[in-house]
């Protein structure tokens, strides 16, 4: 006997949570992978496509996104991957440990299920990030994700078609989810920072840094780099954000006031 669709589809991120995912595409290079993109999102009910700077500007026109010209129509383009994931709290990279030295957590996929489904019952937003089909991800992309996810493969053909592993991915979260009972923290200690947020904190520690002569010039392009990783290590609340921001504002105003002129320092 076969389920009824209802129960069929009982599995699948209910409407909430569907609307706080979204699947970021990093400069896709082929309009008609960004349209089995879109195919296969429509499959798990999911809607929030991001395309961060693609090779094609008539990607909007694939034919491959056969049930969801309408995803496509109304994906967001941003110019980069700090645009597209402003919003969100948990950011998951994609990719295979083959050709990279993960500098964050690596989860493989069976297990992703009960992180996500944590995220989205505390309230937080998804974004579940795939790379161009030339290089995947690059190290300065990953700088902004939480997590790397790695789709189990077999060595000798470690990589796979972008609508395939967007595919795959869905589906594992999709019949995973139901099944995990996650405990929810509370709402309010543990809703985690928004990656725009956090991009504003390592944005005014690296003023201070500079200010402080911290390290030479030619170094600051690392330590942004290392920051954005530390503070996405960190797992920062709203409340931690706000709070660390005062101070290294309070630090950045004494820095500066004490390089000033003793005249003009007087005057402040």
């Amino acid at each position: 006997m076969y389920p009824s669709a209802t129960n069929y589809n009982i599995c699948l991120l209910d409407k909430d949570q569907r609307e706080r995912f979204n699947v970021v595409l990093v400069s896709p290079r082929n309009p008609l992978n960004i349209g089995a993109v879109a195919r296969a999102m429509a499959n798990f009910g999911l809607h929030k496509l991001s395309v961060v700077a693609p090779f094609d500007p008539t990607w909007r026109e694939a034919r491959s996104a056969v049930g969801a010209p309408q995803l496509l129509s109304d994906a967001v383009e941003a110019a980069t991957l700090a645009e597209a994931v402003a919003d969100c709290t948990l950011v998951v990279g994609t990719g295979t440990l083959t050709w990279r030295k993960p500098e964050q957590p690596v989860v493989p996929l069976p297990s992703l299920a009960p992180l996500v489904n944590q995220e989205l019952d505390r309230g937080g937003r998804i974004a579940l990030v795939f790379g161009s089909e030339k290089h995947g991800l690059t190290r300065e992309d990953l700088s902004y994700c939480h997590l790397l996810v790695e789709i189990p493969t077999d060595p000798g053909q470690p990589s796979m078609n972008l609508g395939q592993a967007v595919a795959v991915c869905l589906y594992e979260l999709a019949t995973r989810a139901a099944a995990t009972d996650a405990i929810s923290p509370p709402l309010d200690s543990n809703h985690a920072a928004t990656s725009r947020h956090l991009d504003v904190l390592a944005g005014l520690i690296e003023e201070a840094m500079e200010a402080a002569e911290y390290s030479p010039r030619a170094m600051q392009p690392a330590n942004r780099h290392d920051l954005r990783l530390l503070l996405r290590r960190l797992n920062l609340s709203p409340f931690d954000t706000r709070r660390i921001l005062g101070l290294f504002r309070r630090i950045l105003w004494r820095l500066r006031r004490a390089s000033l002129p003793k005249s003009e320092s007087n005057r402040g």
